[in-house]
């Protein structure tokens, strides 16, 4: 018997990546500090945490769930009901390991619900998620003993003693706690992409049949992946009624759940870092762009529809396409035509935008008068002007978007070639 020492050189690019991350994390409330940056980074730091354990059944296992939200949303009641006990000094309970109850209630109601629905696949288990989110949220105004009826349960993250004078009052102290456990639930959901079931639940994703021919149970691989994917919801939805200090029954309901199949998608759940951005993408569109225009819910629809018929891989899919270009040298053939494209699209978006609005306007606050505040301008609606202007707007950004498109597509499909003759001759 013979021992051989090998050498496994350190993954320095990975190691500066989450360097980067983590650094991210923590110099992010120093730059953002104005207004309510701190609210809606901490809600970034939830939504990534749900919407990276999602993809775990969507992107890497190929489970279309509708009822994701109720490993989060279960996982939140738990976790509230245990900082009102610990607050009535019944239980002992940091608030720090709050998200851990969370996990764990979300572990176990994704063993009890996950053994139905794994049962089927496909279309099948869509369905089957989409009635128990139903029924979780039905259940919810039934017992309103544990759920708190129509009006939620609310808390006081603040109690016990001060650790270090940390009470978790200031909003400050509760962004950098969910921004550790953001981090810990990353490196962990990463971690089970390099693990066996996680390799194996790629290969049920692309060929069932072909896993159940090597000897492995596909209907296991997806059980014990839903199970973890809960348990890291669970902490989402933890760090949500710390961050928010109530729970209700909206956090069971497929509302939720179709929110984080929306953002998923739009951020990318073809790969790993897809669904940070989504998160992103989405507070952004939900929270700030609420508080600037009634038509919110308009601009996230038609965002998602242009995503899905243009860039179907996500937002993360064009930032890989464009990053594979710089690193083989071509990418400066393409940017003065993609960079003509975006311009365009841009004068022709301000001109839809500016219709949209007055349109708004016009139909549901002219009883306050016709005029609006619109891109820093006096706009009455109900004349013409406005209303030419947007047009004029809109032609001139379509007409220069269809000819400079044919330019882009051009030099996009002569670099796109080279590319993949440099990758052939490299394989060769």
């Amino acid at each position: 018997m013979t021992n051989s020492l090998t050498y496994k050189p350190m993954n320095l690019a990975r190691w500066i990546i989450w360097g980067m991350f983590a650094v991210i994390l923590i110099v992010a409330p120093l730059i953002f500090n104005k207004g309510a940056s701190l609210s809606i980074l901490s809600q970034m730091g939830t939504l990534m945490i749900f919407g990276l354990s999602y993809n775990m059944l969507l992107g890497q296992g190929g489970m279309l769930s509708f009822g994701h939200a109720v490993y989060s949303g279960l996982g939140a009641f738990f976790a509230i009901h245990a900082m009102n006990l610990a607050t009535a000094g019944k239980i002992w309970m940091p608030v720090s390991m709050i998200p851990l109850i969370g996990g764990l209630a979300g572990m176990v109601f994704g063993i009890l619900f996950g053994y139905v629905t794994t049962k089927k696949s496909g279309t099948t288990f869509a369905m089957i998620t989409l009635g128990i989110v139903e029924l979780v949220f039905a259940c919810s105004l039934m017992f309103p003993e544990f759920f708190g009826g129509e009006g939620g349960i609310s808390t006081n993250r603040v109690y016990g003693e001060p650790f270090l004078g940390i009470t978790y009052g200031p909003q400050i102290q509760v962004y950098y706690l969910i921004a550790f456990w953001l981090f810990l639930a990353t490196v962990g959901m990463y971690a089970f992409t390099q693990t066996p079931l996680g390799r194996i639940i790629n290969a049920v994703r692309d060929n069932p049949e072909r896993v159940e021919f090597i000897g492995y149970d596909t209907q296991w691989a997806r059980y014990l992946t839903l199970i973890l994917s809960a348990f890291f919801a669970g902490i989402s939805g933890g760090l949500s009624a710390i961050n928010f200090e109530i729970v209700t029954a909206e956090n069971v309901s497929a509302i939720r759940s179709g929110a984080v199949l929306l953002f998923t998608f739009i951020g990318g759940v073809g790969f790993f870092f897809g669904p940070i951005l989504g998160a992103i993408i989405g507070v952004f569109l939900t929270v700030m762009l609420s508080d600037y225009t009634n038509a919110w819910q308009l601009y996230v629809g038609v965002f998602f529809i242009i995503i899905v018929m243009y860039a179907p891989g996500g937002v993360a899919s064009i930032l890989m396409l464009n990053l594979r270009l710089a690193k083989y040298g071509k990418f400066k053939r393409v940017w003065p035509h993609l960079w003509a494209v975006c311009a365009m699209g841009a004068v022709a978006l301000l001109g839809v935008v500016m219709m949209i609005e007055m349109l708004y306007h016009l139909t549901l606050e002219s009883v306050n008068g016709t005029e609006m505040k619109l891109f820093g301008f006096i706009v009455d609606t109900a004349a013409p002007s406005g209303w030419f202007a947007a047009l004029v707007l809109v032609a001139i950004g379509g007409f220069g978007v269809w000819h400079a498109r044919k330019a882009f597509q051009h030099a996009w499909g002569e670099v796109s070639t080279e590319i993949e003759e440099l990758i052939r001759r490299a394989e060769a």
